[in-house]
């Protein structure tokens, strides 16, 4: 690995020669997808159920 594959920009670059266009638009849908139940999914039962996999998952959050 050189040293500019260690900054963001390298990273970027990297990914760019690595990845095809359908596995970054899959990956921008995924992170989409996230965002998406992160922002507008607040139904009690939902929230509550990832608040208690984020604890499964040995996260703390408060």
């Amino acid at each position: 690995m050189t040293a500019e594959v260690n900054t963001v920009h390298g990273r970027f670059e990297r990914v760019r020669t690595e990845l095809t266009p359908m596995q970054m638009a899959a990956g921008l849908l995924f992170v989409a997808a996230l965002g998406f139940t992160l922002l507008f999914v607040q139904e009690p039962l939902v929230h509550d159920s990832m608040h208690n996999f984020r604890h499964a998952a040995g996260i703390t959050c408060h």
